[in-house]
């Protein structure tokens, strides 16, 4: 008969599935380059996931244990998955609608080439700031902000790392934010302490950030074929109606998120939003796009009903190219709806599988107690801390555990050595929230990448503030700088007064 409860393993079983999923992962990227994620990461994924059943079966671990795991790990990301299909059918409708269009001639307008990337990343700092989302901040403003760069002649790898730097930040110390909470939760101090405490290594991270971009708009070359911005904005007006009551939709959804409405309705709104402006504000372009047929067979007679209905559920669903003559603007306007998002969901599924079979074979707690072993002051604590972070991110290929898992490890050590609680929630935000982005299988990367269209292979290497933040949260550590008294000295000096 087989158990369901996890049976203590060797460090080197535990690596095991990882060292596999490396290699798989491996000779992936240099088979496939960046088209890896489009299908053979998620073969190895599984191919990972099915070695790690197998020596839990092995040990004695029955297959239902683990189907258990795996069906409880799905269903909590069912949110972040409406979420992406949501932002798929959100671009498609933006698009038709004008409002992407619109941003990106008012981008053109007000942005140069010279001061656009850090412009970039404070525009999506302080939109996430405001929601408490990376994503939604990502799959509304950095979707146009993509689209400017292009314009603009600018590297994408560059334009989405500004964008990423930008929302990441902003969703590090927004009190809206999910990690932003959860960090603090799990590691036993308040919220508002938690921000505080990060200041000193997040906001030192973006200034770095947004001088290395400055330098690097300064030195940006473009392609010679852009033709200018000046021909581009006259394209776009030639296909749209652009006009700035446009910019209500998006402000409306940003409104929505601020005020602490959950994603998911606030971005099927947006994506209703769309669809209700591209019928009102784009009639030429909803006709050329649209089929003539629908309304007459439902006996509505009006043609531009028909045509209005087809063009929107395609927009959302399917995907949308509207054809200008100028292969640099039809890049822009092109959109995948729902199922361009459908590649993300399946790489999504299969990560988060592998994570949960190495959770549910006991492989994740053994390798955390090996790196807690090594620790002894201060700093290893830390260094410990942020490297778990990192490792999760890398074969759980989530976010949230890369957090919870370390923090609930960490958590004990960090109090018996009398270790202000705030540091552990700090690390674990520093090296866990900010990493995820720049794993090509992990559920932020391949959101991400999916949402904006640029891989994560090619952007990783430009999300500056995603590698500065760990790095400087071990740099202060190390120099022991705003590193709080033990607790030990701090109730007594509580009781002294």
């Amino acid at each position: 008969m087989t158990s369901s409860t996890a049976p203590t393993s060797s460090l080197g079983m535990a690596l095991l599935p990882i060292l596999l999923l490396v290699l798989l992962l491996a000779a992936d990227v240099i088979a496939f380059g960046e088209d890896s994620s489009y299908g053979s990461n998620q073969v190895a994924l599984l191919i990972a996931s099915g070695a790690t059943v197998a020596l839990g079966m092995s040990r004695g671990q029955s297959w239902s244990h683990f189907e258990s795991r795996i069906k409880d790990t799905l269903g909590d990301a069912i949110g972040a998955i409406l979420i992406l299909l949501l932002i798929g059918a959100l671009a498609g409708t933006w698009l038709v609608s004008g409002i992407i269009p619109t941003l990106i001639d008012v981008g053109l307008d007000v942005l140069s080439k010279d001061i656009f990337l850090p412009a970039a990343c404070i525009l999506c700092a302080a939109v996430s700031l405001a929601t408490g989302s990376s994503w939604g901040t990502v799959g509304t403003v950095g979707v146009a902000l993509i689209g400017i760069g292009q314009a603009l002649g600018l590297s994408e790898g560059w334009t989405a790392g500004a964008i990423i730097s930008g929302a990441y930040f902003g969703d590090k110390l927004s009190p809206l934010s999910d990690t932003t909470n959860l960090a603090p939760t799990v590691a036993g101090t308040d919220l508002f302490t938690h921000i505080r405490f990060m200041l000193w290594t997040t906001v030192p991270s973006i200034l770095i950030a947004l001088l290395v971009f400055t330098f690097a708009g300064l030195g940006a070359e473009g392609p010679a074929d852009l033709g200018g911005a000046a021909e581009l904005q006259s394209v776009l007006a030639a296909h749209f109606n652009l006009h700035w009551a446009l910019f209500l939709v998006p402000v409306g959804v940003i409104v929505l998120i601020a005020r602490k409405v959950a994603p998911v309705p606030a971005l099927f709104l947006g994506v209703l939003g769309g669809a209700i402006a591209a019928a009102i504000a784009q009639p030429d372009l909803i006709r050329s796009l649209g089929s003539d047929a629908i309304g007459p067979a439902l006996g509505l007679g009006d043609t531009y009903l028909g045509a209005a209905f087809s063009t929107l559920m395609t927009a959302a669903a399917l995907d949308t190219a509207i054809e200008t003559g100028n292969p640099v603007v039809n890049d822009l306007l092109t959109a995948g709806g729902m199922a361009g998002m459908l590649n993300t969901v399946w790489l999504i599924i299969c990560a988060l599988t592998f994570g949960a079979v190495m959770g549910a074979a006991g492989f994740l707690e053994r390798i955390t107690a090996a790196i807690l072993s090594a620790v002894r002051g201060t700093f290893s604590l830390v260094f410990g801390t942020a490297f778990s972070s990192v490792v999760f991110n890398v074969i759980a290929a989530d976010q949230y555990i890369a957090i919870v898992v370390p923090g609930r490890m960490f958590r004990e050590a960090y109090a018996e050595r009398g270790v202000a609680p705030q540091l552990l929630s700090r690390t674990l935000e520093d090296a866990g929230t900010v990493t995820s982005v720049l794993i090509p299988w992990n559920t932020c990367g391949v959101a991400q990448s999916g949402v904006l269209g640029v891989g994560v292979l090619a952007f990783a290497p430009y999300c500056v503030f995603n590698y500065v933040s760990p790095l400087m949260t071990l740099l202060v550590a190390a120099l022991g700088f705003r590193i709080p008294p033990p607790l030990a000295v701090q109730v007594t000096s509580a009781e002294a007064e």
